[in-house]
């Protein structure tokens, strides 16, 4: 930012560049791909090419290189058009992004180069059956034998899972709790990785979600991500990020949601006169903007504080995501209601924002575990 409260010109640029993309690739098929189950994967590999699939990835590894801010700001123009897809985009570079940070020279000279063009997607398996919030209890466990790890266990409404090609997973190699994790990256190709079925989800319906299944896979040791035992430090630092990615595609459909509502309620007449006139649909569509612009001004604040590597970045990262995926599906909500009945059909789009988004105050961490992690740190003071 060159002020408090300004974006830079090339943080401008960024944020155009992604809106433009959206509307010429995204907007005009997103509602087909949701009612269709279709998996985008032309799109997504299209993103790639303007450098989405490598935000973060460093310059040097043939990413792009940019600060959680510009993600953000990625991130919130996509979901305008699509929330599902803007968020799969998002893993994707949590995924990249922890081979590329924390990863040797081999194991990112052997995947960056085509998880960067998309050539190849990655998922991030951290979730299981039996370990949701208390990620730190995970039960795959992988041992050593030889020159590879030998991988037992599942993982749990996996995005992506059984379309990508590349697992970066959370495994234990050792003691219970959280030193004993580790992280390896895990190839869909690899004898023993095997798929659910689909889910049948309310919302996302532009990914695949499936269970991923380790049945005495062997995976060389020179894929592990870090030494052993600090896969859990690299899973809490991705999801510092992934929080605000998934804040931001909150802001984006809920901003699309609230365009919606301004456009429809100038339309509709009612009494004799457009509904946009009557107060009580002012005061309605006033605290939507009003709390919209206040969660993405807390968003922007914590990216620049993830970005900066501030002390206090991941409780504001937590603050961010609880406000903003709270606010965006509130928001949402009242556009539905400002559409009435048409709100609740398909042939408008308000209903599948309000599907989409509901599941963010679930995911990275759900918005209950946001308000600990806050409240341990402010009673930790």
């Amino acid at each position: 930012m060159t002020t408090q409260f300004d974006l830079t010109d090339d943080q401008i640029a960024i944020q155009e560049m992604a809106q433009k993309f959206t509307a010429d690739a995204i907007t005009p098929f997103a509602a087909e791909w949701d009612e269709k189950h279709i998996f985008p994967r032309d799109t997504i590999r299209a993103a790639a090419e303007l450098g989405f699939a490598s935000i973060y990835v460093s310059e040097e590894s043939g990413g792009i290189g940019l600060g959680r801010l510009e993600a953000a700001l990625i991130m919130e123009a996509m979901a305008y058009g699509c929330p599902s897809t803007s968020a799969f985009i998002s893993i994707h570079n949590m995924a990249s992004w922890m081979i590329d940070t924390f990863g040797s020279q081999a194991v990112k000279d052997k995947y960056l180069p085509s998880l960067i063009t998309m050539e190849r997607m990655a998922s991030y398996c951290l979730t299981e059956p039996s370990s949701g919030s208390d990620a730190a209890a995970l039960k795959t466990r992988a041992v050593l034998d030889g020159d590879h790890y030998v991988v037992n266990g599942s993982k749990q409404f996996i995005s992506g899972a059984g379309e990508n090609e590349i697992y970066v997973t959370m495994v234990r190699t050792g003691e219970e709790g959280p030193k004993g994790i580790s992280c390896l990256v895990i190839e869909k190709d690899m004898p023993g990785v095997s798929f659910g079925a689909n889910e049948r989800k309310l919302g996302w319906h532009s990914q695949p979600t499936r269970q991923v299944t380790f049945d005495n896979v062997r995976v060389p040791v020179g894929n592990r991500i870090g030494g052993e035992g600090e896969g859990f430090r690299f899973a809490m630092m991705g999801l510092d990020g992934g929080r605000l990615n998934i804040g931001a595609c909150s802001l984006g459909g809920a901003q699309r949601c609230l365009d919606e509502a301004v456009k429809y309620t100038k339309d509709r007449q009612q009494f004799g006169r457009p509904i946009a006139d009557f107060q009580n649909t002012q005061f309605v569509l006033a605290d939507m903007a009003t709390e919209l612009e206040a969660a993405r001004a807390l968003l922007y604040l914590a990216a620049a504080k993830v970005t900066a590597g501030a002390p206090d970045k991941t409780k504001f990262a937590a603050m961010a995501k609880r406000f903003a995926t709270d606010t965006g599906s509130s928001v949402v909500d009242r556009a539905l209601q400002l559409h009435g009945g048409y709100g609740y059909l398909m042939d408008y789009p308000i209903e599948r924002f309000w599907r989409d988004l509901r599941v963010h105050s679930i995911l990275e961490g759900t918005n209950q575990v946001m308000r600990m992690i806050v409240g341990r740190e402010l009673t930790r003071q």
